[in-house]
Protein backbone atom coordinates (compact mmCIF):
# COMPACT_ATOMS: atom_id res chain seq x y z
CA UNK A 1 0.00 0.00 0.00
CA UNK A 2 1.49 3.49 -1.27
CA UNK A 3 1.41 6.65 1.13
CA UNK A 4 -1.04 8.83 1.60
CA UNK A 5 0.01 12.40 0.66
CA UNK A 6 -0.01 14.36 4.21
CA UNK A 7 -2.85 16.83 2.46
CA UNK A 8 -4.98 14.23 2.34
CA UNK A 9 -4.35 12.28 5.30
CA UNK A 10 -6.75 11.98 7.91
CA UNK A 11 -5.80 10.44 10.98
CA UNK A 12 -7.78 7.48 12.48
CA UNK A 13 -10.39 8.96 15.08
CA UNK A 14 -13.33 7.33 17.08
CA UNK A 15 -17.10 7.32 16.24
CA UNK A 16 -18.98 10.50 16.55
CA UNK A 17 -22.39 10.19 17.51
CA UNK A 18 -24.68 13.23 15.90
CA UNK A 19 -27.93 12.02 17.75
CA UNK A 20 -28.49 11.57 21.26
CA UNK A 21 -28.01 7.80 22.38
CA UNK A 22 -30.36 5.90 24.96
CA UNK A 23 -29.60 4.32 27.97
CA UNK A 24 -28.82 0.68 26.21
CA UNK A 25 -26.74 2.35 22.92
CA UNK A 26 -24.68 4.36 25.70
CA UNK A 27 -23.87 1.09 27.84
CA UNK A 28 -23.01 -0.72 24.48
CA UNK A 29 -20.75 2.13 23.40
CA UNK A 30 -18.89 2.69 26.53
CA UNK A 31 -18.26 -1.24 26.70
CA UNK A 32 -17.01 -1.81 23.18
CA UNK A 33 -15.14 2.20 23.07
CA UNK A 34 -15.39 4.45 25.83
CA UNK A 35 -14.55 7.49 23.44
CA UNK A 36 -17.68 7.23 21.24
CA UNK A 37 -19.43 8.81 24.48
CA UNK A 38 -17.79 11.94 23.70
CA UNK A 39 -21.27 13.93 21.73
CA UNK A 40 -20.31 15.87 18.81
CA UNK A 41 -21.89 19.25 20.75
CA UNK A 42 -18.70 18.37 22.86
CA UNK A 43 -15.94 19.40 19.87
CA UNK A 44 -17.38 22.65 19.53
CA UNK A 45 -19.03 23.71 23.21
CA UNK A 46 -16.78 24.08 26.59
CA UNK A 47 -19.52 22.46 28.36
CA UNK A 48 -22.45 19.78 27.76
CA UNK A 49 -24.51 18.64 30.37
CA UNK A 50 -27.15 15.46 30.38
CA UNK A 51 -28.32 12.84 32.54
CA UNK A 52 -28.26 8.72 32.87
CA UNK A 53 -29.46 7.65 35.87
CA UNK A 54 -27.07 10.70 37.53
CA UNK A 55 -26.61 14.43 35.98
CA UNK A 56 -23.45 14.48 34.27
CA UNK A 57 -21.40 17.27 32.77
CA UNK A 58 -18.47 17.27 29.81
CA UNK A 59 -16.41 19.88 30.15
CA UNK A 60 -13.36 21.27 26.85
CA UNK A 61 -12.64 24.31 28.46
CA UNK A 62 -9.03 24.95 29.62
CA UNK A 63 -9.89 27.35 32.21
CA UNK A 64 -12.74 24.83 33.49
CA UNK A 65 -9.73 22.53 33.54
CA UNK A 66 -7.80 24.54 35.40
CA UNK A 67 -10.46 25.17 38.00
CA UNK A 68 -10.89 21.10 38.60
CA UNK A 69 -7.77 20.02 38.27
CA UNK A 70 -5.73 23.09 40.68
CA UNK A 71 -7.99 25.80 42.13
CA UNK A 72 -10.73 22.92 43.47
CA UNK A 73 -8.82 19.87 43.22
CA UNK A 74 -10.49 18.39 46.39
CA UNK A 75 -13.94 19.21 45.30
CA UNK A 76 -13.40 16.70 42.31
CA UNK A 77 -12.15 13.38 43.49
CA UNK A 78 -11.93 10.44 41.15
CA UNK A 79 -15.08 8.87 40.08
CA UNK A 80 -15.78 5.46 41.69
CA UNK A 81 -16.55 3.88 38.39
CA UNK A 82 -13.07 4.44 37.32
CA UNK A 83 -11.38 3.63 40.23
CA UNK A 84 -13.50 0.24 40.86
CA UNK A 85 -12.10 -0.71 37.30
CA UNK A 86 -8.48 -0.04 38.35
CA UNK A 87 -8.49 -1.24 41.72
CA UNK A 88 -8.02 -5.16 41.52
CA UNK A 89 -4.41 -4.74 40.03
CA UNK A 90 -3.37 -1.28 41.64
CA UNK A 91 -5.34 -1.13 44.69
CA UNK A 92 -5.34 2.33 46.30
CA UNK A 93 -2.04 3.55 45.07
CA UNK A 94 -0.78 6.64 43.79
CA UNK A 95 -2.95 7.16 41.04
CA UNK A 96 -6.28 5.70 42.63
CA UNK A 97 -6.02 7.17 45.83
CA UNK A 98 -6.93 10.86 47.21
CA UNK A 99 -6.09 13.73 49.74
CA UNK A 100 -3.28 13.04 52.42
CA UNK A 101 -3.09 8.99 51.27
CA UNK A 102 -2.10 10.48 48.12
CA UNK A 103 0.53 13.03 49.07
CA UNK A 104 2.50 10.84 50.92
CA UNK A 105 3.31 8.27 48.17
CA UNK A 106 4.06 10.70 46.06
CA UNK A 107 6.60 12.17 48.24
CA UNK A 108 8.15 8.84 47.80
CA UNK A 109 8.52 8.31 44.30
CA UNK A 110 9.33 11.53 43.29
CA UNK A 111 12.76 11.64 44.03
CA UNK A 112 13.30 8.78 41.23
CA UNK A 113 12.24 11.11 38.75
CA UNK A 114 14.67 14.24 38.87
CA UNK A 115 16.47 15.25 36.37
CA UNK A 116 19.52 13.87 37.42
CA UNK A 117 17.78 10.48 37.73
CA UNK A 118 15.91 10.38 34.45
CA UNK A 119 19.17 11.85 33.03
CA UNK A 120 21.64 8.93 34.33
CA UNK A 121 19.03 6.02 33.17
CA UNK A 122 19.48 7.30 29.60
CA UNK A 123 21.92 4.75 28.29
CA UNK A 124 19.55 1.98 29.09
CA UNK A 125 16.85 4.18 27.04
CA UNK A 126 19.44 4.35 24.38
CA UNK A 127 20.47 0.91 24.56
CA UNK A 128 17.31 -0.51 24.36
CA UNK A 129 16.74 1.57 21.16
CA UNK A 130 19.80 0.02 19.65
CA UNK A 131 17.95 -3.38 20.67
CA UNK A 132 15.12 -2.32 19.06
CA UNK A 133 16.89 -1.86 15.29
CA UNK A 134 18.09 -5.24 15.73
CA UNK A 135 14.82 -6.53 16.26
CA UNK A 136 13.53 -4.94 13.63
CA UNK A 137 16.39 -5.32 10.93
CA UNK A 138 14.46 -8.23 8.98
CA UNK A 139 11.68 -5.52 7.62
CA UNK A 140 8.82 -6.40 6.37
CA UNK A 141 5.00 -6.10 7.44
CA UNK A 142 5.49 -5.47 11.68
CA UNK A 143 3.03 -4.91 14.27
CA UNK A 144 4.59 -2.05 15.71
CA UNK A 145 2.73 -1.61 19.63
CA UNK A 146 4.28 -5.27 20.47
CA UNK A 147 7.68 -4.26 18.98
CA UNK A 148 7.35 -0.88 21.40
CA UNK A 149 5.76 -2.43 24.34
CA UNK A 150 9.07 -5.17 23.91
CA UNK A 151 11.06 -2.26 23.99
CA UNK A 152 10.03 0.41 26.75
CA UNK A 153 9.87 -2.58 29.13
CA UNK A 154 13.34 -3.37 29.82
CA UNK A 155 13.63 0.51 30.36
CA UNK A 156 11.20 0.56 33.14
CA UNK A 157 12.45 -2.63 34.73
CA UNK A 158 15.45 -0.93 35.39
CA UNK A 159 14.05 2.04 36.94
CA UNK A 160 11.54 -0.02 39.17
CA UNK A 161 13.49 -3.02 39.82
CA UNK A 162 16.96 -2.74 38.98
CA UNK A 163 16.47 -5.22 36.04
CA UNK A 164 13.40 -7.70 34.83
CA UNK A 165 14.93 -11.18 35.66
CA UNK A 166 11.70 -12.06 37.39
CA UNK A 167 9.32 -10.79 34.80
CA UNK A 168 8.92 -12.52 31.08
CA UNK A 169 7.55 -9.57 28.73
CA UNK A 170 5.48 -11.19 26.49
CA UNK A 171 3.70 -12.84 29.45
CA UNK A 172 3.31 -9.81 31.31
CA UNK A 173 2.09 -7.48 28.58
CA UNK A 174 -0.51 -10.26 27.65
CA UNK A 175 -1.81 -9.95 31.10
CA UNK A 176 -2.69 -6.43 30.69
CA UNK A 177 -4.09 -6.84 27.51
CA UNK A 178 -6.77 -9.07 29.02
CA UNK A 179 -7.15 -6.86 32.31
CA UNK A 180 -7.67 -4.20 30.30
CA UNK A 181 -10.20 -6.15 27.96
CA UNK A 182 -11.99 -7.08 31.22
CA UNK A 183 -12.12 -5.03 34.27
CA UNK A 184 -10.90 -1.96 32.25
CA UNK A 185 -14.10 -2.03 30.12
CA UNK A 186 -17.54 0.26 31.37
CA UNK A 187 -19.72 -2.35 32.88
CA UNK A 188 -23.85 -2.83 31.56
CA UNK A 189 -24.45 -2.64 35.36
CA UNK A 190 -23.10 0.78 35.52
CA UNK A 191 -25.79 2.51 33.94
CA UNK A 192 -28.36 0.25 35.07
CA UNK A 193 -28.05 1.52 38.21
CA UNK A 194 -26.42 -1.70 40.02
CA UNK A 195 -25.62 -0.75 43.37
CA UNK A 196 -21.43 -0.03 43.30
CA UNK A 197 -20.86 -2.46 45.76
CA UNK A 198 -22.31 -5.30 43.14
CA UNK A 199 -19.58 -7.37 41.41
CA UNK A 200 -19.05 -6.48 38.30
CA UNK A 201 -18.77 -9.40 35.51
CA UNK A 202 -15.36 -7.61 33.86
CA UNK A 203 -13.74 -8.30 37.66
CA UNK A 204 -14.48 -11.50 38.04
CA UNK A 205 -12.98 -12.70 34.66
CA UNK A 206 -9.42 -10.30 35.10
CA UNK A 207 -8.80 -12.47 37.92
CA UNK A 208 -6.14 -14.62 36.03
CA UNK A 209 -4.45 -11.70 34.72
CA UNK A 210 -4.26 -9.89 38.22
CA UNK A 211 -2.63 -13.25 39.45
CA UNK A 212 -0.52 -13.24 36.73
CA UNK A 213 0.78 -9.26 36.96
CA UNK A 214 1.03 -9.77 40.93
CA UNK A 215 2.81 -12.82 41.01
CA UNK A 216 5.65 -11.19 39.14
CA UNK A 217 5.93 -8.04 40.75
CA UNK A 218 5.75 -9.87 43.89
CA UNK A 219 8.81 -12.18 42.68
CA UNK A 220 10.38 -9.34 42.08
CA UNK A 221 10.38 -7.43 45.22
CA UNK A 222 11.02 -10.57 47.46
CA UNK A 223 14.36 -10.83 45.17
CA UNK A 224 15.06 -7.15 45.61
CA UNK A 225 14.11 -7.55 49.52
CA UNK A 226 16.80 -10.08 49.53
CA UNK A 227 19.69 -7.91 47.29
CA UNK A 228 19.31 -5.10 49.61
CA UNK A 229 19.35 -7.40 53.09
CA UNK A 230 23.21 -8.84 51.46
CA UNK A 231 24.63 -5.43 50.33
CA UNK A 232 24.00 -2.42 53.25
CA UNK A 233 19.86 -1.61 53.74
CA UNK A 234 21.53 1.72 54.86
CA UNK A 235 23.10 1.99 51.57
CA UNK A 236 21.76 4.91 48.78
CA UNK A 237 18.33 4.37 47.36
CA UNK A 238 19.12 2.75 43.97
CA UNK A 239 15.76 2.47 42.09
CA UNK A 240 11.88 2.82 42.58
CA UNK A 241 11.41 -0.29 45.07
CA UNK A 242 14.04 0.88 47.23
CA UNK A 243 12.53 4.64 47.59
CA UNK A 244 8.94 2.73 48.39
CA UNK A 245 10.79 0.62 51.15
CA UNK A 246 12.32 3.63 52.56
CA UNK A 247 9.13 5.28 52.46
CA UNK A 248 7.49 6.70 55.87
CA UNK A 249 4.27 8.91 56.03
CA UNK A 250 5.70 12.56 58.19
CA UNK A 251 2.33 12.28 59.88
CA UNK A 252 1.36 9.17 61.07
CA UNK A 253 4.82 6.95 60.63
CA UNK A 254 3.21 4.59 58.14
CA UNK A 255 5.17 2.75 55.84
CA UNK A 256 4.19 0.74 52.54
CA UNK A 257 2.89 -2.51 53.14
CA UNK A 258 3.68 -6.03 51.02
CA UNK A 259 0.08 -5.04 49.72
CA UNK A 260 1.03 -1.38 48.97
CA UNK A 261 4.13 -1.89 47.40
CA UNK A 262 2.82 -4.54 44.75
CA UNK A 263 -0.16 -1.86 44.15
CA UNK A 264 2.81 0.58 43.49
CA UNK A 265 5.32 -1.30 41.36
CA UNK A 266 2.28 -2.65 39.17
CA UNK A 267 1.14 0.83 38.40
CA UNK A 268 4.51 2.08 37.87
CA UNK A 269 5.73 -0.75 35.75
CA UNK A 270 2.45 -0.68 33.58
CA UNK A 271 2.14 3.09 33.05
CA UNK A 272 5.94 3.40 32.49
CA UNK A 273 6.09 1.16 29.65
CA UNK A 274 2.05 1.16 28.17
CA UNK A 275 1.79 4.94 27.40
CA UNK A 276 5.46 5.82 26.29
CA UNK A 277 4.69 2.45 23.48
CA UNK A 278 2.21 3.73 22.67
CA UNK A 279 2.88 6.99 22.05
CA UNK A 280 6.14 5.74 20.15
CA UNK A 281 3.42 3.74 18.04
CA UNK A 282 1.03 6.25 17.55
CA UNK A 283 4.27 8.22 15.80
CA UNK A 284 5.27 6.10 13.41
CA UNK A 285 1.35 5.60 12.28
CA UNK A 286 1.30 9.16 11.19
CA UNK A 287 4.81 9.41 10.28
CA UNK A 288 4.02 6.57 7.76
CA UNK A 289 0.93 8.21 6.38
CA UNK A 290 3.26 11.69 6.19
CA UNK A 291 6.15 10.86 4.01
CA UNK A 292 7.06 14.46 3.96
CA UNK A 293 6.86 14.63 7.71
CA UNK A 294 9.19 11.29 8.06
CA UNK A 295 11.74 12.56 5.76
CA UNK A 296 11.98 15.78 7.72
CA UNK A 297 12.56 13.80 10.87
CA UNK A 298 14.89 11.38 9.56
CA UNK A 299 16.47 14.75 8.28
CA UNK A 300 16.77 16.34 11.97
CA UNK A 301 18.18 12.34 13.34
CA UNK A 302 20.57 11.68 10.63
CA UNK A 303 22.56 15.43 11.43
CA UNK A 304 22.03 15.12 14.84
CA UNK A 305 23.37 11.08 15.14
CA UNK A 306 24.88 10.47 11.52
CA UNK A 307 24.60 6.93 12.32
CA UNK A 308 25.09 6.13 16.15
CA UNK A 309 21.96 5.75 18.56
CA UNK A 310 20.40 8.35 19.94
CA UNK A 311 21.46 9.74 23.75
CA UNK A 312 19.76 12.37 26.21
CA UNK A 313 22.15 14.87 24.96
CA UNK A 314 20.98 14.63 21.44
CA UNK A 315 17.50 15.42 22.27
CA UNK A 316 18.00 19.21 22.32
CA UNK A 317 19.29 19.18 18.79
CA UNK A 318 16.24 17.49 17.34
CA UNK A 319 13.25 19.72 18.11
CA UNK A 320 10.84 17.95 15.61
CA UNK A 321 10.98 14.76 16.51
CA UNK A 322 9.34 15.95 20.15
CA UNK A 323 7.13 17.68 18.45
CA UNK A 324 5.88 14.99 16.63
CA UNK A 325 5.48 12.78 19.81
CA UNK A 326 3.54 15.83 21.17
CA UNK A 327 1.56 16.13 18.00
CA UNK A 328 1.17 12.25 18.56
CA UNK A 329 0.02 12.56 21.72
CA UNK A 330 -2.39 15.44 20.92
CA UNK A 331 -4.35 13.34 18.66
CA UNK A 332 -3.69 10.55 20.60
CA UNK A 333 -3.13 11.07 24.49
CA UNK A 334 -2.51 7.91 26.64
CA UNK A 335 -5.66 8.75 28.37
CA UNK A 336 -8.73 9.93 26.39
CA UNK A 337 -11.34 10.32 29.18
CA UNK A 338 -11.41 10.71 32.98
CA UNK A 339 -14.18 10.81 35.11
CA UNK A 340 -14.45 13.05 38.89
CA UNK A 341 -17.57 13.09 41.69
CA UNK A 342 -18.24 16.24 42.80
CA UNK A 343 -18.17 17.24 46.05
CA UNK A 344 -19.80 20.29 46.60
CA UNK A 345 -21.40 23.16 44.76
CA UNK A 346 -19.34 24.82 42.05
CA UNK A 347 -19.66 26.45 38.63
CA UNK A 348 -18.13 25.70 35.30
CA UNK A 349 -18.62 27.87 32.43
CA UNK A 350 -20.95 29.54 34.06
CA UNK A 351 -23.05 26.35 34.41
CA UNK A 352 -24.03 24.90 38.14
CA UNK A 353 -22.16 21.74 39.20
CA UNK A 354 -24.07 20.15 42.04
CA UNK A 355 -23.55 17.61 44.60
CA UNK A 356 -23.01 14.15 43.43
CA UNK A 357 -22.90 15.24 39.57
CA UNK A 358 -20.55 13.27 37.28
CA UNK A 359 -17.65 15.11 35.79
CA UNK A 360 -16.18 13.85 32.78
CA UNK A 361 -13.49 15.23 31.53
CA UNK A 362 -12.85 14.13 27.87
CA UNK A 363 -9.16 14.61 26.94
CA UNK A 364 -9.53 13.38 23.81
CA UNK A 365 -12.22 16.32 22.93
CA UNK A 366 -10.10 18.89 24.33
CA UNK A 367 -7.58 18.29 21.88
CA UNK A 368 -9.24 18.27 19.12
CA UNK A 369 -11.51 21.31 20.14
CA UNK A 370 -12.46 23.59 17.04
CA UNK A 371 -12.29 26.47 18.88
CA UNK A 372 -8.89 25.61 20.35
CA UNK A 373 -7.30 24.03 17.57
CA UNK A 374 -6.98 25.25 13.93
CA UNK A 375 -8.05 21.80 11.66
CA UNK A 376 -7.94 19.72 14.67
CA UNK A 377 -8.22 16.67 13.14
CA UNK A 378 -5.26 17.09 10.75
CA UNK A 379 -1.71 15.72 11.76
CA UNK A 380 0.46 18.94 11.90
CA UNK A 381 3.54 18.94 14.18
CA UNK A 382 4.45 22.10 13.40
CA UNK A 383 1.48 23.16 16.04
CA UNK A 384 4.16 22.36 18.74
CA UNK A 385 7.26 24.61 17.21
CA UNK A 386 9.69 25.82 19.65
CA UNK A 387 8.20 29.43 21.04
CA UNK A 388 4.57 27.82 20.00
CA UNK A 389 1.91 29.57 22.81
CA UNK A 390 -1.31 28.13 23.95
CA UNK A 391 -2.89 27.53 27.53
CA UNK A 392 -1.46 25.54 29.48
CA UNK A 393 -4.88 23.32 30.43
CA UNK A 394 -5.30 23.43 26.42
CA UNK A 395 -2.74 20.10 26.21
CA UNK A 396 -2.72 17.79 28.69
CA UNK A 397 -1.65 14.18 27.59
CA UNK A 398 0.41 14.10 30.93
CA UNK A 399 -2.61 15.55 33.04
CA UNK A 400 -2.10 18.95 35.08
CA UNK A 401 -1.83 20.51 38.42
CA UNK A 402 -0.69 18.54 41.34
CA UNK A 403 -1.43 14.86 40.13
CA UNK A 404 0.44 15.92 36.99
CA UNK A 405 2.34 12.44 36.13
CA UNK A 406 5.35 11.97 37.99
CA UNK A 407 7.19 10.17 35.26
CA UNK A 408 5.91 12.87 32.15
CA UNK A 409 9.78 14.11 31.79
CA UNK A 410 11.30 10.40 32.12
CA UNK A 411 8.54 9.13 29.35
CA UNK A 412 9.18 11.80 26.97
CA UNK A 413 13.36 11.32 27.24
CA UNK A 414 12.61 7.46 26.26
CA UNK A 415 10.48 8.22 23.69
CA UNK A 416 12.61 10.74 22.03
CA UNK A 417 15.60 8.82 22.01
CA UNK A 418 13.73 5.56 20.39
CA UNK A 419 11.76 7.59 18.05
CA UNK A 420 14.87 9.40 16.71
CA UNK A 421 16.99 5.97 16.52
CA UNK A 422 14.28 4.28 14.41
CA UNK A 423 13.79 7.09 12.03
CA UNK A 424 17.63 7.26 11.39
CA UNK A 425 17.60 3.58 10.76
CA UNK A 426 14.08 2.28 8.79
CA UNK A 427 11.71 3.77 6.44
CA UNK A 428 7.80 3.39 7.84
CA UNK A 429 5.16 2.83 4.98
CA UNK A 430 1.46 2.27 6.24
CA UNK A 431 0.08 -1.36 6.24
CA UNK A 432 -3.27 -3.17 6.61
CA UNK A 433 -5.55 -3.21 8.81
CA UNK A 434 -5.70 0.49 9.51
CA UNK A 435 -5.52 1.23 13.34
CA UNK A 436 -8.73 2.54 15.06
CA UNK A 437 -8.20 4.51 18.17
CA UNK A 438 -10.27 2.40 20.90
CA UNK A 439 -9.96 3.28 24.70
CA UNK A 440 -10.10 1.05 27.65
CA UNK A 441 -7.70 2.29 29.86
CA UNK A 442 -5.45 3.80 27.41
CA UNK A 443 -6.03 4.95 24.09
CA UNK A 444 -4.88 1.55 21.79
CA UNK A 445 -5.06 0.74 18.19
CA UNK A 446 -7.15 -1.91 17.12
CA UNK A 447 -5.87 -4.58 16.33
CA UNK A 448 -2.82 -2.65 16.22
CA UNK A 449 -0.70 -0.01 13.88
CA UNK A 450 0.56 -2.42 10.75
CA UNK A 451 3.59 -0.59 9.09
CA UNK A 452 5.88 -2.17 5.99
CA UNK A 453 9.34 -1.41 7.64
CA UNK A 454 12.13 -0.62 4.91
CA UNK A 455 15.97 -0.40 6.45
CA UNK A 456 17.66 2.50 4.66
CA UNK A 457 20.93 2.60 3.12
Amino acid sequence: MSAIASDTFIPAAAPIHKRRLSRLEIALAARRNVLELIPAISYRQPIVTGEVLRRWHMLTDPAGYKRVMLDNLANYPKSEIMRRMLRPAIGESLFNADGPEWKWQRQAVAPVFTHRNVVALAPAMSATAARAVQRLSSGGRTELVAEMLTTTFDVICDVALSGREHFDAHVFSHAITRYFQTAGRTSLLDFLGVPEWFPRPGELFAGAAVRTMHGMVAQAIEARRAQASARNEDGPADDLLDHMLAAEDPETGRRMSPEDLIYNMQFFIVAGHETTALAISWALYLLANSPEHQDRARAEAQAQLNGRVAEAGDLAAMPFINQVLEEAMRLYPPVGLLARHVVAPDELCGRAINPNDILFLPIWALHRHEMLWERPEMFDPDRFAPGTVRDRYQYLPFGAGPRICVGANFAMMQAGIILATLVQNFRFRPAQPAPQPVMTMTVRPDPGIFLMVEKRD
